[in-house]
C-alpha cells in the first residue's frame, strides 16, 4: 500500500507541476488558466488526502503493534 501511495503523489505532483506551467499569470482566470488553476487545485487536495491517508495507516499500524 505504501508502494501504491508514494505512486499516487509522485502523479499528483507531477499535475500540479504540469498545471503550473499552462498557467498564464496575466489572465489567471481566463480560459485555459482557468482549468489549470482548477488542476493544481485538485491535484494539491489529492496529495493531502493521501498524506493524511498514509499517517492514519501508520497511527493504525502502532495502535497494532
Amino acid at each position: 500500500m505504501k508502494i501504491f501511495t508514494n505512486i499516487l503523489i509522485f502523479l499528483a505532483v507531477a499535475l500540479i507541476i504540469f498545471n503550473i506551467t499552462r498557467l498564464d499569470f496575466k489572465h489567471l482566470f481566463q480560459g485555459d488558466s482557468m482549468y489549470a488553476l482548477i488542476g493544481v487545485a485538485a491535484s494539491f487536495c489529492a496529495v493531502l488526502i493521501l498524506v493524511i491517508f498514509r499517517m492514519s495507516k501508520e497511527i493504525e499500524k502502532k495502535m497494532h503493534d
